[in-house]
């Protein structure tokens, strides 16, 4: 998940190349070991690539402790390079329900009062699953590492109960609100096989020319009366 323009390595070709199905040879952990021997970040798949439209499988501890570590720390030097806020494993060419956060959150007071967007710590998100708490809606332009150059505004629960485990098995049972509600939900969905643009607003769809040029105001409001569509109430 992305909130800022900024480069994306973008990986078609490699992610065609590591499908990452079970009857796939070599196995998944060697193809791990494949990705990750550059040390570099690693290519992210984009929008268009069936990989992104695949239910992800359920983390069963079927990695090696110390690949999983290695893993996740590549998926972390990939988010701090595009930049985004979160990576989940698809994003890279492997369907397991693995991804990460982290947002140091550097807004104006007005923008993190309107957003509710504070720093959320690096965590890893292992399984999640989430639900929301309450009716309430909020509708913000997200962006995307797999769908670079555009953004739209999506209304997604305020607050959500997220469950699932961390990296190393623990139970994960939490309640996020505003800006971290936002983007646990976004990350969880890429598990799903879903993209934010299944969730936005088409009228609101705009290119990063567009957002630099017009729609750098804390809240959509004017995005909205100028783009034709309705906000939540």
């Amino acid at each position: 998940m992305t909130y800022t323009t900024g480069p994306v390595r973008q990986g078609d070709s490699a992610g065609e190349q590591c499908r990452f199905r079970t009857d796939d040879h070599p196995p998944l952990t060697d193809q791990i070991e494949q990705l990750l021997s550059t040390n570099a970040p690693l290519p992210i798949v984009t929008a268009g690539n069936p990989l992104l439209r695949r239910e992800s499988e359920r983390y069963n501890g079927r990695l090696p402790p110390a690949l999983l570590s290695r893993f996740i720390e590549a998926l972390r030097l990939t988010m701090h390079a595009a930049p985004g806020v979160g990576l989940a494993a698809p994003q890279v060419g492997v369907p397991l329900r693995i991804a990460v956060i982290e947002d140091p959150a550097p807004v104006t007071e007005e923008v993190r009062v309107a957003r509710g967007r504070v720093p959320q710590a690096f965590r890893v998100l292992v399984n999640p699953t989430y639900e929301p708490i309450g009716p309430t809606r909020a509708a913000f332009f997200e962006g995307c590492l797999s769908v670079p150059g555009w953004q739209a505004v999506v209304a997604r629960p305020a607050e959500v109960r997220l469950r699932g485990e961390d990296e190393h098995g623990r139970t994960l049972d939490e309640v996020f609100t505003g800006w971290p509600a936002r983007i646990v939900q976004h990350e969880t969905d890429h598990l799903n096989g879903m993209l934010y643009l299944d969730r936005a607003e088409p009228r609101s769809l705009s290119s990063s020319q567009a957002m630099t040029e017009r729609w750098t105001q804390p809240t959509p409001k004017e995005a909205a009366v100028a783009l034709g569509f309705e906000l939540p109430r």
